[in-house]
């Protein structure tokens, strides 16, 4: 295991996200776990769940978004100041990845400026960590952003311009089609872009607002395809809350 460590990813100059990654998914686990204790507590915050309850400071909730946007704010902060070599540029990655799963789980409450923590809304968290672990996994991996590769690089700019620029209209395209997933996929792997932009849009997404309005036949269509694909995907939503499934 050490071996591929050092030869995977401390070689490569990735272990600073490998332990933002790992701190990413191990502190939204962790967040998720301590949110349910505490609502299994009640709504009243003079009910506490052991010595897990709501911090409050001045009678004000303090939601752990705040304490995620500091922790981002620090270790970028202390990135971008000292530069500092390994092990200490590892720290900061995990502290970075410790501060982004905190700000990320209630990606919904910046959104809608309310706390929608526990409601429908609230999924639009989950979606945020999905696609930023997503992000960070296929860097790790070795991934290029919009599809470039070294060969792309090699032959010179106006090349890699191209690449980026097909490789952004369809994953822009996707993306207007309501898919979040494939769309972030696709800004590194083109031929997902490609799949993603020529399909049916799912039904709300902005293509479908722009294009089906007047057509109401692909309307159907669209939402007879994705129908079954959204309430797979609000099981899996649930099932990452910790939640079971309807139960919002």
């Amino acid at each position: 295991m050490t071996a591929w460590y050092e030869y995977t990813i401390e070689a490569t100059g990735r272990g600073a996200l490998f332990w933002l990654l790992i701190a990413f998914l191990v502190t939204f686990s962790v967040t998720r776990w301590v949110t349910h204790r505490i609502r299994a507590g009640g709504d009243d915050p003079s009910d506490e769940a052991g010595l897990i309850s709501d911090i409050h400071i001045g009678g004000v909730h303090i939601h752990h978004v705040v304490w995620g946007i500091l922790l981002i704010l620090l270790a970028g902060f202390l990135s971008f100041a000292y530069q500092p070599g390994s092990p200490w540029i590892e720290v900061l990655g995990a502290a970075f990845g410790v501060g982004t799963a905190l700000t990320l789980d209630e990606f919904a409450l910046w959104l809608h400026l309310e706390d929608v923590y526990w409601s429908e809304e609230g999924r639009k968290s989950i979606d945020a960590v999905i696609v930023a672990a997503i992000l960070a996994l296929l860097i790790l991996i070795g991934y290029a952003p919009f599809g470039v590769t070294e060969y792309d690089r090699q032959q010179g700019l106006g090349l890699v311009a191209a690449v980026t620029a097909v490789n952004v209209v369809f994953a822009l395209l996707t993306l207007a089609k309501g898919k979040l997933l494939m769309g972030t996929i696709a800004l590194f792997i083109t031929p997902v872009g490609i799949v993603g932009a020529i399909r049916l849009a799912r039904p709300g997404s902005l293509w479908a607002h722009w294009r089906y309005r007047t057509r109401p036949e692909r309307m159907a269509a669209a939402c007879e395809r994705y129908a079954p694909g959204k309430r797979r995907m609000d099981r899996l939503r649930d099932a990452l809350a910790g939640l079971p499934s309807g139960r919002r």
